[in-house]
């Protein structure tokens, strides 16, 4: 299904939530205050702000980007929507239109309204300069590349027996995995085709057959993670935390977090150590996010309930493309552990198992964590503007092409973050530029190398440890 066909889904999503709503959107005209936008921003009672227009999509769950849709409820989402939808979006949001915002209710200061303005002018001039434009040639070289590495894993396991060469088989695997994840990631934000079916499709392929993560899972938590980096949810009835920080009781990113060590048996243990567990826990990251894949799509399985909301605390929106979503994961455990069988004993199969999953956990958590872990982290009460909040927690890593190749292009994260429809051979181009607005309006821009932006997480951890240790010493 290409373009024609999403846009006749989301037009009927649309249709059935307006109908639904019986008058209850009010397009009236009226005016509208930004203390009023402020009082519905729960997702049952929210109403959002765009270009001074205001929109009420209370309770709207079949949004077909998920949940993410109310991550702003009772705020701004102008920069946000840019970011990830395409200039036509804007058609479909008539039927949720209100009213219009009082003229400076906002009492937004003059600097950072200019701000707001310069940086929606780069938008507009990276646009017109074909930033957003993929090239097919560098993507067809990543694809194959990367799968070269799944079969030179097959390749060697089928060669030969011996441990030495079945752990190298495991960790160039792993590495399989990692670069997949990068792609799907590519694929789901839209960088490489202009039909957003397409770009599901390849991830579907990516993520759910070669990876075993499920498309709708990573949506739902990526998605809200790009809207909200580094917040803490206000409230249990809220949609506006960000789920890569939902990491209690195992780890804790700002004192508000840690003081719900005390809600679990084991969160003290944890919180007192856990700049020494960070490596632990990266190495059983990925076994973490394959059983929260498969419970998130094989909904009815005993325990799917612990897992069909995580990072949500709204009405679970049904998967999309559910039946290959079910297919590509039950063929990703069809051919994973068809090469492990192929030329191994079951002790074997078993080490196999560990050694490939726990390097791989590692190898992407690790990128994971140098991206926003470490940085500033907000109250979701307390936000910042969207700039801020995107360039404030999150971490760009310096290096040659080997550290851009290990992490998929995300050593530039912050430029990402900005715009994260731009494909990542452009990201290079772009973080000159990005750097020099940052520099220009003085906003604060991180940059470490992988071994120093490490130890600041580290050292991050140990902070919070040792505040809320010497604030609560029973703990």
């Amino acid at each position: 299904m290409g373009r024609g066909g999403e846009r006749v889904e989301t037009q009927k999503s649309i249709a059935t939530y307006s109908a639904s709503k019986s008058g209850d959107i009010r397009q009236h005209g009226g005016k509208i205050t930004w203390d009023e936008v402020r009082q519905h921003k729960t997702p049952q009672d929210a109403w959002l702000v765009y270009r001074n227009k205001v929109y009420d999509v209370s309770g709207w769950q079949d949004h077909p980007g998920g949940n993410v849709i109310f991550t702003h409820a009772g705020g701004d989402c102008t920069d946000i929507f840019a970011a990830f939808h395409p200039l036509g979006a804007t058609s479909y949001m008539d039927p949720f239109y209100i009213g219009e915002l009082v003229p400076g209710s906002d009492k937004k200061p003059e600097a950072q309204a200019n701000f707001e303005r310069a940086y929606r002018d780069l938008r507009g001039k990276l646009i017109m300069g074909g930033f957003f434009k993929a090239s097919p040639f560098y993507y067809v070289w990543k694809v194959v590349s990367t799968v070269a590495l799944a079969v030179g894993a097959w390749m060697l396991v089928a060669w030969s027996q011996a441990l030495a060469i079945q752990m190298l088989s495991a960790f160039i695997l792993a590495l399989f995995w990692q670069q997949c994840g990068w792609l799907a990631h590519d694929f789901l934000h839209h960088q490489v085709f202009k039909e957003r079916a397409y770009g599901d499709l390849a991830g579907i392929m990516i993520g759910n057959v070669f990876q075993g993560f499920s498309v709708a899972w990573w949506k739902n938590k990526h998605n809200t993670h790009h809207a909200v980096p580094n917040l803490v949810e206000s409230s249990p009835d809220a949609q506006d935390g960000d789920p890569d920080i939902d990491t209690m009781p195992i780890l804790a990113w700002s004192l508000k977090m840690a003081d719900r060590a005390k809600e679990y048996s084991w969160g003290p243990f944890f919180l007192r150590h856990q700049a020494f567990l960070y490596f632990p826990i990266l190495l059983v990251a990925r076994i973490s996010w394959l059983l929260q894949s498969f419970l998130f799509v094989f909904e009815h399985v005993p325990g799917a309930s612990l897992w069909a909301t995580k990072g949500a605390t709204t009405e679970r929106q049904a998967i999309k493309n559910v039946g290959l979503e079910k297919a590509g994961l039950l063929l990703y455990y069809l051919w994973y552990g068809a090469l492990m069988f192929c030329n191994m004993s079951l002790p074997r199969v078993l080490i196999y198992f560990v050694a490939s999953q726990m390097m791989c956990g590692f190898l992407l958590a690790l990128v994971f964590g140098l991206g926003h872990n470490g940085m500033a982290v907000y109250d979701a009460d307390a936000r910042p503007d969207f700039w801020k909040l995107q360039v404030t927690t999150t971490r760009n890593v310096t290096g040659g092409w080997l550290i851009q190749w290990f992490c998929g292009g995300l050593g530039y994260q912050v430029d990402h973050h900005l715009f994260p429809m731009i494909p990542r051979h452009r990201l290079g181009q772009l973080h000159g530029l990005v750097e020099s607005f940052c520099k220009e309006h003085g906003v604060k821009y991180h940059e470490t190398s992988m071994w120093e932006g490490t130890l600041e997480v580290l050292a991050h951890l140990a902070s919070v440890t040792k505040e809320f240790v010497t604030d609560f010493p029973a703990m």
